[in-house]
């Protein structure tokens, strides 16, 4: 499969929009995973995957990679990603209400690298209508993990977000296997803010508590709660946030988010650097990597780690798991990579 979307598909798929071509795919993989044909032809896509399960408290992975969120912002396409071979799929971000995003263009590639710049800014549906597909799929049984990652309105101010984030916790935690606090997308102004210690122990205090009321009132023990931080965070400043996450009793980390960093490029690729937003992708790869390795330092096993950010190999993954991640996510990898790379990694690992 690489050579043929390489050399065929993804030419094609380029001269679409990113934005455009991203919908496409996630329309064809709805559709694929609906009829007994389609999922036959995304297992025939995946190959041969190994099965390498790794238990994190609660969850039962049954491998070490899945997609990041972003791919599957509404809940829409996680069993067909399942059947490509991935372990676990984290959908959204989702926000209490439907939300449009940015202005387009808001996703722009930098093939020559690897990467991908964004300014999404939280594009979905809203939690009602993702919730309705996620109690469709917690009605099956399923053999992935599936997470959900929470956010908030664009327009509510930072004193007010934990009531947002809580409004997405009500509505998904009976479907999801575990759950992620956004507070490190660089396309929500301000948003990075609840990283720092004045709102962060707050909102996460109210998290944790109202994830233990939630599974008090069904007779279950509470979800998995993650945080997904930037990779723009000075050292001490990570500190701070792991023994925040820590003292309120935060059950891991995602590392990392998009970095607003840019590396010096040629006139080739400098006009699309000077874009806005968070670049994903093979520049973020040592950095996301740096991060996972102090955050296993510092924590060693008390803080489980989904190591993210420049994945678009086997030899990438295995960095990041060497490194003290548990799991591993992509996302910017497939663009360039194509469908049949979640079994290929797994293969190779």
């Amino acid at each position: 499969m690489p050579n043929y979307y390489q050399t065929l598909l993804f030419p094609a798929l380029k001269r679409l929009d990113p934005e455009t071509a991203h919908e496409r795919t996630v329309t064809a993989l709805s559709l694929a995973q609906r009829t007994l044909a389609g999922r036959a032809a995304l297992r025939l896509i995946a190959g041969r995957v190994p099965t390498r399960p790794v238990q994190i408290g609660p969850l039962h992975f049954p491998n070490e990679l899945g997609v990041a969120a972003g791919f599957d912002k509404d809940a829409r396409v996680a069993a067909g990603l399942a059947l490509l071979g991935f372990g676990h799929v984290e959908v959204g971000t989702l926000t209490p209400r439907p939300q449009a995003g940015n202005p387009r263009p808001r996703i722009f590639r930098l093939p020559s690298d690897g990467a991908v710049i964004n300014r999404m800014g939280f594009p979905n549906g809203g939690v009602e209508a993702a919730a309705t597909r996620l109690r469709r799929l917690a009605a099956r049984p399923r053999d992935y993990v599936l997470g959900v990652s929470l956010g908030k309105q664009k327009e509510t101010p930072l004193a007010e977000a934990a009531a947002d984030y809580v409004s997405v916790m009500r509505a998904v935690h009976a479907y999801a296997d575990y759950l992620a606090v956004n507070i490190s997308s660089p396309n929500t102004p301000g948003l990075r803010e609840l990283q720092g210690g004045r709102y962060l122990e707050h909102l996460l205090a109210v998290l944790v508590a109202e994830n233990r009321a939630l599974a008090e009132q069904v007779g279950a023990p509470p979800k998995p709660l993650w945080v997904k931080i930037a990779p723009d965070l000075e050292w001490a400043e990570l500190d701070d946030i792991l023994a925040t996450v820590l003292s309120v009793g935060i059950d891991g980390i995602i590392a990392t988010n998009t970095t607003l960093w840019r590396p010096d490029r040629s006139s080739e690729t400098c006009q699309v650097y000077e874009e806005a937003g968070g670049l994903s992708g093979r520049p973020l790869r040592a950095r996301s990597t740096a991060i996972i390795a102090h955050i296993s330092r510092q924590t060693g096993a008390a803080l489980p780690i989904i190591g993210v950010g420049g994945i678009a190999s086997a030899a990438d993954a295995r960095e990041k798991l060497d490194a003290g991640a548990a799991v591993v996510q992509l996302y910017t990898g497939m663009i360039y990579g194509g469908p049949g790379l979640a079994g290929r990694i797994l293969r190779e690992l």
